[in-house]
């Protein structure tokens, strides 16, 4: 059985698999990339039950790619780990940004509903201008809550 890590524990400093990264061959070349994991899990730190997300996270990168199966292994590892939904966006734009080293970067953090509250969380950093609450904002507009919400919809129809 694995261990639950205690929301008391500071999520900053919790143990996590590392983010490995790939030389980019284009880094003269401005592109975006997206990654989108609609299976993103972490653990309510108040009711101890798991809060499903979906993550996506855009950028530009400069040389560095992450490693698309160490990104999974990274993301699957919260499952275990109760948190807040505003640490969690947090803690995985602060260790994208890190190992990856992007121009800039957005993460978007849409949290499944519970409780009749859905929850969508933003973050856009670059290295030039840090924090920027306003382009992430502005890009939630380019970015909608999620591909999945936009499915069931669709489905509705």
């Amino acid at each position: 059985m694995t261990s639950i890590i205690s929301v008391n524990d500071d999520i900053r400093h919790v143990t996590l698999p590392e983010i490995q990264v790939a030389e980019n061959k284009y880094p003269e070349t401005g592109y975006v990339c997206e990654y989108v994991y609609p299976e993103l899990t972490a653990l309510c730190p108040t009711s101890r039950l798991p809060d499903f997300y979906n993550i996506t996270i855009a950028y530009e990168p400069d040389k560095r790619l992450p490693e698309l199966k160490s990104l999974k292994y990274y993301f699957v590892a919260f499952r275990n780990v109760g948190t807040f939904h505003e640490h969690l966006i947090n803690r995985i734009m602060d260790d994208f940004f890190e190992a990856v080293e992007p121009r800039w970067a957005y993460v978007q953090l849409f949290a499944n509903n519970r409780g009749g509250i859905t929850t969508t969380l933003r973050r856009y950093k670059s290295r030039s201008h840090g924090d920027e609450v306003s382009k992430a904002l502005e890009l939630s507009n380019v970015y909608p809550q999620s591909f999945i919400s936009v499915e069931n919809e669709e489905k509705s129809i």
